[in-house]
């Protein structure tokens, strides 16, 4: 196994301890709807159906990008992706960076789409990588492997800082950002890891030609704490375990995003915890919620593990709506907050 692939494997178990959480919540539990104690509508009857990137989906969910060595990344996808094509909610991969550059695949090839050939999947590269080596070739080649809907490039900045031999340097990034946009052919979604995307940056980031955004906010798992997880030393000497809280609480990055780009497609990640807090974030101007780390454990235990999972999702969502009034996801936009 390489030191990539080692990293990668320690990051499931890192994240499956429960031990690299931000140490607070998103904020969800701060925002409230006006409870509506005379709904005229029919539970069985709502609609959580939605579209995405031109693309329809019975569920504004979307499995977020997971990682980890191959032994696992394989069990992991082929879960998620038998259970997004039975239930109709959108996949997205883990970095493809092992991938692309070994001859391990890790699950993420051509049989996902197979397994999976009417749900949107999303590639995913790591956005520094596109001035360390990597380019418009390899990140067709990424789109290619699973014949994807769209691209996702992360940003992980700090991350990067405090992974000993992380990439630091990140200027030129935008502009590379730009040219593969106008040069791709498919959607890229730009997503952060848990630090959150402002409006300001993501204005910047839509100017450039990205066609989505994943604000993935402070919240839900940080990863400035997987990385410090994997370090020893103390405490104060530990970047990652210093910089375990920094970033833009969830709901103010989707709250940011949708006063800056009125239009653009958007994803909330970071923190959402069930289905309640998808409303809430769809309240506040989001079009996908997505979860990854909550997802986690029952990927891991397969297709029916995954199918609940997302099932106790929806069930929360349409309670949420019942309790507003809101027949379908339009209505629950504009549903009354206290």
């Amino acid at each position: 196994m390489s030191e990539i692939e080692r990293r990668k494997r320690d990051h499931i178990d890192v994240v499956l301890s429960g031990a690299a959480r931000h140490s607070g919540p998103a904020g969800f539990d701060a925002i409230r709807f006006r409870h509506d104690a005379l709904p005229e509508v029919d539970y069985e009857a709502i609609d959580l159906s939605t579209s995405f990137l031109g693309r329809p989906l019975r569920l504004p969910f979307l499995a977020s990008s997971m990682t980890g060595g191959p032994e696992v990344s394989d069990r992991i996808n082929r879960a998620i992706a038998e259970a997004a094509e039975q239930m109709g909610f959108a996949m997205g991969v883990g970095s493809q960076r092992i991938s692309l550059t070994t001859p391990d695949r890790s699950g993420l090839g051509p049989e996902l789409r197979r397994i999976a050939p009417s749900i949107p999947i999303y590639g995913n590269l790591g956005a520094i990588q596109l001035v360390n080596g990597m380019g418009i070739g390899e990140a067709r080649r990424a789109v290619e492997q699973l014949g994807a809907d769209a691209l996702i490039l992360h940003l992980n900045s700090v991350q990067e800082a405090v992974q000993p031999g992380g990439d630091r340097n990140w200027s030129g990034v935008q502009s590379a950002i730009g040219k593969l946009c106008r040069a791709l052919g498919v959607p890229v979604i730009a997503k952060e890891v848990g630090s959150g995307i402002s409006g300001t940056v993501a204005r910047r980031l839509v100017d450039c030609g990205v066609a989505a955004i994943d604000v993935a906010g402070a919240g839900g798992t940080s990863w400035a704490a997987v990385e410090g997880a994997r370090l020893a030393g103390a405490p104060e000497q530990n970047f990652g375990e210093i910089f375990r809280d920094w970033g833009i609480p969830t709901p103010v990055c989707i709250a940011e995003v949708r006063a800056a780009c009125p239009d653009v497609p958007l994803i909330a990640s970071g923190g959402i915890r069930h289905g309640l807090d998808a409303a809430k974030a769809i309240r506040l101007g989001a079009d996908l919620t997505a979860q990854a780390a909550s997802l986690l454990p029952a990927a891991m235990q397969g297709t029916e593990a995954v199918v609940a999972h997302v099932q106790s999702f929806a069930g929360a969502l349409r309670i949420a709506c019942l309790a507003t009034g809101s027949k379908h996801l339009t209505a629950l936009r504009g549903a009354a907050l206290l």
